[in-house]
């Protein structure tokens, strides 16, 4: 559940910045990345990613210290793009980081001439389904047996 916070007139968070991502965030992001999820993308993997000219990875930071809090990211194909890596660290969770750094990710999207964005969650990841609904996320299928680690499904989602 969100949190009632102090927000800027941007919407986002009092105390956090977002900033295009850095080779000096990697370690950071991977180690956020590590404690998120079950099967994490090594630090090799967010170099060749980020060095790709079709994405485009922020990160959030707290503006006292300039510790990332939390990344995403989308690979562009065309003018459709997949959001690839979506986390928080979870201290910092129920803020409205999550929210206000997805807002600002599909933003430079659209600059970039993206009009449709996709993803995969984990079926029983209800708060991300939560916050995808709110972007105007919808459900548009089921990925059997996507996950591993536990064996899970994937809702398979589209902007509307």
């Amino acid at each position: 559940m969100e949190q009632d916070c102090d927000r800027g007139d941007d919407g986002i968070p009092n105390g956090i910045r977002f900033e295009t991502m850095q080779a000096s965030d990697i370690s950071a992001v991977a180690r956020i990345e590590r404690e998120t999820f079950s099967q994490p993308w090594s630090e090799k993997g967010f170099e060749d990613t980020l060095n790709q000219e079709y994405s485009i990875y922020i990160v959030a930071k707290l503006e006292e210290n300039d510790e990332v809090v939390g990344y995403c990211g989308l690979l562009q194909s065309f003018d459709v793009a997949e959001l690839l890596n979506v986390a928080v660290r979870d201290d910092q969770r129920g803020r409205g980081i999550g929210y206000a750094m997805l807002l600002r990710l599909m933003a430079l999207g659209r600059k970039r001439g993206i009009g449709r964005f996709t993803l995969e969650v984990r079926k029983s990841n209800e708060a991300a389904l939560r916050l995808y609904g709110k972007l105007g996320f919808a459900s548009a299928g089921i990925r059997r047996r996507f996950y591993d680690k536990p064996v899970e499904d994937a809702v398979i989602m589209w902007t509307r």
